[in-house]
């Protein structure tokens, strides 16, 4: 493979120990890879030219861990990331594989387990802050439910808004430079998961006491398996000051979520996503939330690594020299893009100066605006296809 596409630190990839971590265990077999240091998944990543790497409690810390064994695991891990010069700049709460989180966590029917899960995310944003990261995600896979019967979505999502009121005090009362993360699903783990969308999570956090502090980390596959256009939600997350992380993988379609490796599923929709990442100067972490395949051997864990930030890096060249080329300039001139970036309303007008506009509806119906020519183009750059 070419070095062109080399990723370097200032590309700010992030990985998950969670993502590489994963053993391939799943509903109908047993784990084909065994379990991975932290230690050695920041030395792999860093030698790939990662930025960083993010964790949830569990993933570092085993759970039920002393204080003792808490310490020697953090210590180790604050010494690899130091060696290495690699960056912590998210990190999250598993509020979701111990037995207690079956019915939910925040929106849990059970009170006493409610306060439990807001003492454990308390406990690992003190640990965030402390290793620098700035953002903290909140993905709800038990928050949800299989029945309207078992769960009243009213209450819970009163219950759901009251948890993350009581982390942003925390975090303002301790004087936290570090924001929430809403990371929403439709479904998988649970048969229906509150904040199931993009524009659901925005509605919420509309009524939070601190808005300010809560954005968005939609996932490509999360989006997909809802049959939604990706990046259009995106659009609307960065148009709406929202677009706080967000995870980069791979989905075919409305169905469990595949967590194929970015790109390696709607390519197009990839595409056009780094070019609206790109374009609007997103400037986060670009996190890859994958699950290497579980027929991989290690080898093939930090070759798909690899091929994560490869295949961002290559798309990123692709979209830019679609936006250069002089026959797409011309092609979006002709179909008018660039009417859109026009005000409806000039300055000083008014709706009473649309009142006495004239406009001939039927010749501006007959017109076309040509975007299957567009369209095939942006699939020539993408397949590589040189000017013939």
């Amino acid at each position: 493979m070419s070095n062109s596409y080399q990723a370097t630190q200032a590309d700010k990839f992030t990985f998950g120990l969670w993502t590489v971590g994963w053993q391939a265990r799943d509903p109908f077999g047993d784990h084909t890879r065994e379990p991975l240091d932290p230690v050695r998944t920041v030395e792999e990543l860093a030698a790939r030219g990662a930025y960083g790497v993010t964790f949830h409690d569990d993933d570092l810390i085993p759970f039920g861990s002393n204080d003792t064994d808490r310490l020697h695991h953090i210590n180790r891990f604050k010494k690899a990331l130091s060696e290495n010069n690699m960056a912590v700049p998210m990190a999250t709460t598993n509020l979701f594989s111990h037995p207690v989180f079956k019915d939910g966590a925040l929106t849990s029917n059970d009170r006493d387990i409610r306060r439990y899960a807001i003492r454990k995310a308390m406990r690992n944003i003190e640990l965030a802050v402390e290793l620098g990261a700035q953002i903290y995600v909140c993905w709800g896979g038990r928050e949800g439910a299989e029945s309207e019967s078992s769960k009243d979505a009213y209450v819970a999502l009163e219950r759901y808004k009251e948890g993350f009121n009581i982390l942003s005090q925390f975090v303002i009362d301790n004087g936290y430079n570090i924001k929430f993360a809403i990371e929403p699903k439709p479904n998988e783990p649970r048969g229906d998961i509150f904040l199931p969308t993009i524009g659901h999570a925005l509605g919420f956090i509309s009524t939070l006491d601190h808005p300010e502090l809560v954005g968005l980390n939609p996932e490509v596959g999360h989006e997909q398996m809802a049959n939604l256009n990706f990046v259009h939600g995106i659009a609307q997350a960065l148009w709406q000051k929202k677009l706080f992380h967000i995870d980069l993988n791979g989905q075919r379609g409305p169905k469990y979520d595949q967590d194929f490796v970015f790109g390696h599923g709607d390519l197009k929709s990839a595409f056009f996503l780094v070019d609206l990442l790109e374009r609007y100067q997103y400037s986060g972490p670009k996190h890859f939330d994958y699950k290497p395949v579980r027929t991989d051997d290690d080898s093939g864990v930090w070759a798909s690594a690899t091929s994560n930030m490869r295949m961002y890096l290559i798309l990123k060249d692709r979209a830019a020299k679609f936006r250069k080329d002089p026959r797409v300039i011309e092609a979006m001139k002709n179909s008018n893009i660039p009417g859109l970036s026009e005000p409806t309303l000039a300055a000083n007008e008014s709706w009473r100066d649309l009142a006495s506009d004239s406009f001939d509806v039927e010749a501006a119906g007959k017109r076309g605006y040509g975007y299957e020519i567009l369209d095939q183009l942006a699939l020539e750059h993408l397949m590589g296809v040189s000017d013939e």
